[in-house]
């Protein structure tokens, strides 16, 4: 009886998508995902595609509508004058500052607020969730004139309330200077979005394993360790979803301004600014040239986020 000797298997390492290259289930994700949203996607460019033309093709005008006969071709000249008029870097100085501080803020508190509804009792977190949610129902235009109310100084009740604070007394004129009306402004921003930050970091939450939080306790790591080094890095991607378009949103702050304070005491914003130049002094041309420079910057924020955060989503879908 003769003895046969198979020969050694030889070991094989798991076929994986080259270095740079597109794996299969990406290209079926995203294909599926030009299905879905792809109909919606055309529909939304043929609607602002359109606007946005013409509001450039406007900017490139000297045109006033109660002389619509006197309209003429300056060129970028519209963009000149407004660049260089100190009112401009006012109004952006002063969005930047609305932007960074609620941004911020939101953030923080809206963290806090996800890591309640995720720790909160089962039973409870629907009515926590809904309670959370009630200022982000709110229409903005109702949300202003109830602070602008609050922090009035014939009608509102913050002075009297809190007039064991040092600085505040019954003659606090909370609307009568720069930093105090930005002071609510920024009040009235952060207690309407941060709902929206905390369920986008709540979805955040939903998505860090739970094995690595357990291994990092069974490693003796404390509670700030964990969050430095498991929660926040395995996140990274519903922070810069929040981030943009919280940032986004926030840069073009309109309805808070115009209803608290008309632009009074340097509180002009970017979008108050277009408003004023296009609606108040009719200045079409002036006007579109600010739309466009506050879509630029709108822009240039987004790929800053994009490029500055560098989310690998094949990476976070475990490819």
């Amino acid at each position: 009886m003769t003895q046969t000797t198979l020969p050694p298997v030889e070991k094989t390492q798991p076929v994986s998508a080259p270095h740079g290259t597109i794996s299969d289930r990406s290209k079926a994700e995203r294909k599926l995902g030009w299905l879905l949203a792809g109909p919606a996607f055309f529909v939304m460019l043929a609607v602002t595609a359109y606007p946005i033309l013409q509001a450039v093709y406007e900017s490139l005008f000297s045109y006033r509508l109660t002389d619509p006969d006197n309209r003429s071709f300056n060129g970028l000249s519209n963009y000149w004058v407004i660049l260089s008029d100190s009112l401009w870097w006012t109004s952006l100085g002063v969005t930047l500052l609305i932007t960074v501080v609620t941004v911020l803020v939101e953030l923080v508190l809206g963290f806090a607020l996800a890591m309640v509804m995720a720790k909160a009792l089962k039973s409870i977190r629907p009515v926590i969730r809904a309670a959370i949610l009630i200022p982000y129902a709110v229409i903005t235009v109702v949300s202003a004139f109830a602070w602008q109310f609050a922090f009035d100084i014939n009608t509102g009740f913050v002075n009297r309330w809190f007039d064991w604070i040092p600085g505040i007394s019954a003659d606090t004129d909370w609307f009568g200077g720069q930093g105090t009306s930005l002071l609510v402004i920024c009040l009235a921003e952060i207690w309407k979005t941060t709902p929206f930050i905390s369920l986008l970091l709540l979805a955040g939450l939903a998505q860090v394993p739970e094995v690595l939080q357990e291994a990092a306790k069974v490693d003796g790591a404390t509670w700030w360790q964990r969050l430095w080094r498991v929660t926040l890095p395995n996140m990274k991607a519903a922070i810069m979803v929040a981030l943009l378009f919280r940032t986004l949103d926030a840069f073009r702050v309109f309805d808070t301004i115009f209803v608290m304070t008309n632009g009074a005491n340097n509180t002009e914003s970017v979008s108050f600014l277009a408003y004023r130049q296009t609606i108040a002094r009719l200045e079409i041309g002036l006007g579109s040239a600010v739309s466009v420079l506050l879509f630029l910057c709108v822009v240039l924020l987004a790929a800053m986020f994009i490029k500055g955060f560098k989310v690998d989503l094949a990476q976070a879908r475990g490819e």
